[in-house]
């Protein structure tokens, strides 16, 4: 059974910073690519970024370029989002997916985790 927990979420100003992490257990690939979403109150679920097994790839959404980077611990199956320069438009709840693979862009994802709130006051 596949887990993903994603931490490090919380209530921070305009201008602070956050780290989320993902821990993943559970599975035995040996090569995946996971990726950051969010949804925000009364909207759907968007993509915010991907990074490959090896890391040497990733992907960001307009809207965080620049501002948030994603980064991998593959001995110890997590992923990163490191959030800088924070909005109040960040707010939403975050999630972490995992798709088996190497590609650095899927149209779905077969695991998700359970989500961590970010909110971000003026």
């Amino acid at each position: 059974q596949v887990q993903l927990v994603e931490s490090g979420g919380g209530l921070v100003q305009a201008g602070d910073s956050l780290r989320l992490s993902c821990a993943a257990s559970g599975h035995t690939f040996t090569t995946y690519t996971m990726g950051w979403f969010r949804q925000a109150p009364g909207r759907e679920r968007t993509f915010v970024a991907t990074i490959t097994w090896s890391g040497g790839s990733t992907r960001y959404s307009d809207s965080v370029k620049g501002r948030f980077t994603i980064s991998r611990d593959n001995a110890n199956k997590t992923v990163f989002l490191q959030m800088n320069s924070l909005k109040t438009e960040d707010t939403a709840v975050y999630y972490c997916a995992l798709e088996p693979g190497t590609n650095i862009y899927y149209s779905t994802y077969d695991y998700w985790g359970q989500g961590t709130q970010v909110t971000v006051s003026s």
